[in-house]
């Protein structure tokens, strides 16, 4: 099937259906890399498996997904945003129906770019869910040398009091409230240049990769889209996987800078940044280069099976078929 004749309510559907089920899969992992980038002096966590077994100690099963509803709830506009600004500029950047990789790149950039939009509150609010219990279990395990360290920033926010046990609940509602109330709208897209950093070198790097692999011992012939179109489902499957996670861990330096801008609550002794190049610096200073790539192999092993399986959703028509269902109706 080419990618022309797939409508754009097909598309809603197949990226909507594919970005919930993606999310539920692999938001655990999501949650381990968010804490483990936020770590600044006491490392409550020692790599992926051990975030995760102690964040099921401490806080449940259902506690590796604190901010999934956040995601749940935007990760369908989000991709309408991003599947309907990517036609509007492939439609803009074709010429006689043909789209060459320049115009796929700068496609893809363009929808990025827009689903920013939603992108950046979605990950403010998804933030402060997955850190809360990061930062309840630093309290508990603070050391004589932490307090040594260098003085941190001013912090942004109150330190919060929390109750022996269980970390301090809060909900995406209350944050959403306190920052409106308190920073207004700007409070939401703290951080939006860091994302836009991020998403940007990402899909410039994702899909040429991706429409390479995906060409591999094939001959070309006719339009980029009969190309892929023609591809099998286990080579499109792995093609997706392998350039999300290539694309993944090169952007990994630039997640790290977002998600600490955005991380409003900080632990004692850590660090509140006033921007990307403040954030770069003080990152470099007190904690070494190896810091920007806390994560990297928990990104790699999020978007892979992201993107493999809205490869799956595509490949199996799910949208079609709904649309279908809808129309015999």
């Amino acid at each position: 099937m080419t990618e022309n004749k797939i409508s754009l309510p097909a598309k809603l559907i197949n990226g909507g259906v594919a970005g919930l089920v993606g999310v539920t899969c692999v938001f655990p992992i999501d949650l381990a890399k968010t804490r483990l980038q936020n770590q600044q002096g006491t490392q409550v966590y020692k790599g992926m498996w051990d975030c995760l077994a102690k964040t099921v100690r401490s806080e449940g099963y259902f506690g590796c997904y604190r901010g999934a509803a956040v995601n749940l709830t935007l990760v369908t506009p989000e991709k309408a945003i991003k599947l309907a600004a990517n036609d509007a500029f492939r439609q803009k950047l074709s010429r006689d129906g043909h789209l060459p990789l320049w115009g796929e790149v700068l496609a893809g950039c363009g929808a990025g770019t827009c689903q920013v939009v939603v992108t950046t509150p979605m990950e403010m609010l998804k933030i402060q869910l997955q850190d809360a219990g990061r930062i309840a279990a630093q309290r508990k395990v603070s050391t004589p040398a932490q307090a040594a360290a260098p003085g941190p920033a001013p912090s942004l926010v109150e330190p919060q009091p929390v109750r022996s046990g269980a970390p301090l609940r809060t909900s995406a509602t209350s944050i959403t409230v306190e920052l409106l109330r308190t920073r207004g709208l700007a409070g939401l897209y703290r951080g939006a240049g860091a994302t836009l950093m991020r998403d940007v070198p990402f899909s410039m790097i994702y899909f040429p990769l991706f429409a390479n692999l995906n060409a591999l011992g094939r001959e070309k012939h006719g339009s980029p889209g009969d190309v892929q179109a023609r591809a099998p489902f286990w080579q499109s499957f792995v093609a997706g996987c392998s350039a999300g996670s290539v694309a993944a861990v090169a952007v990994t330096p630039l997640d790290v800078i977002k998600t600490r801008l955005q991380t409003l609550q900080k632990g004692e002794g850590e660090d509140t940044y006033r921007g990307i190049i403040d954030c770069t610096g003080r990152i470099l200073r007190r904690e070494g280069p190896s810091a920007f790539l806390k994560g990297a192999a928990c990104r790699a092993l999020v978007i892979a099976p992201l993107f493999g399986i809205a490869q799956g959703v595509y490949f199996l028509g799910v949208g079609e078929a709904v649309l279908g269902l809808m129309g015999s109706n």
